[in-house]
């Protein structure tokens, strides 16, 4: 008996049809399972919502900043060096240490009895260190790209990566030794936008009005 053959096409043909349907079959597969998943999306805890949306988390800007303190008996030993205030006030601002002239890039307050430091706004710390010079430091990262920073704390009551609000206590005033010494004292520098600026002339403002 003769022995029939395929035509060339034929295998290729039989071949190709094979493909796609292994690929369909993928596809409804795929497709099943994601239908799946979204239906029961409200039963899962995600680790971090970020990775489902690219929302960012909008700061209240009607809080208006207070001050690094709240006893009545804390006033300004040093002023901020602003360029745009009087000579007498530039000249207030002037610190004499180790025999250097340097403009103080914050404000220097003072009190007669220790008094407890306070977060300006809601935050979160971003390094506590301790320095040479100005003891304990505190940097606290808040919303509209300010930053505070408390320095020459005897005592810190906040660690690094803790978020904290408005108000909470970060530490205790301490000694401070620039040009004159300072038993019960707080350096207090404010940082908005990357420029340092004058605190005083920000304190009771709103975020939205910076």
């Amino acid at each position: 008996m003769e022995k029939r053959k395929l035509k060339p096409f034929v295998m290729p043909m039989i071949y190709g049809i094979a493909c796609a349907a292994i690929i369909m079959s993928l596809v409804l597969l795929d497709k099943t399972q994601n239908q799946k998943v979204a239906s029961n999306e409200s039963d899962y805890v995600y680790v971090n919502k970020t990775i489902l949306t690219n929302e960012v988390p909008v700061a209240n800007t009607d809080i208006a900043i207070s001050k690094p303190y709240t006893s009545d008996k804390v006033q300004v030993s040093k002023k901020f060096y602003d360029l745009e205030s009087s000579d007498e006030d530039k000249q207030n601002a002037i610190i004499f240490y180790n025999d250097t002239y340097m403009q103080n890039s914050g404000v220097l307050y003072k009190s007669d009895e220790p008094f407890e430091i306070v977060s300006i706004l809601d935050g979160t710390v971003v390094d506590i260190k301790k320095d040479e010079i100005l003891g304990n430091v505190v940097e606290i990262k808040h919303a509209n790209n300010l930053i505070s920073t408390y320095e020459g704390l005897s005592e810190i009551n906040v660690k690094k990566d803790q978020t904290i609000n408005q108000g909470d206590i970060i530490g205790k005033s301490g000694n401070i030794n620039l040009g004159e010494t300072i038993d019960n004292g707080l350096l207090f520098e404010l940082i908005y936008d990357g420029k340092i600026v004058n605190p005083e002339k920000y304190f009771d403002k709103k975020l939205n009005e910076l």
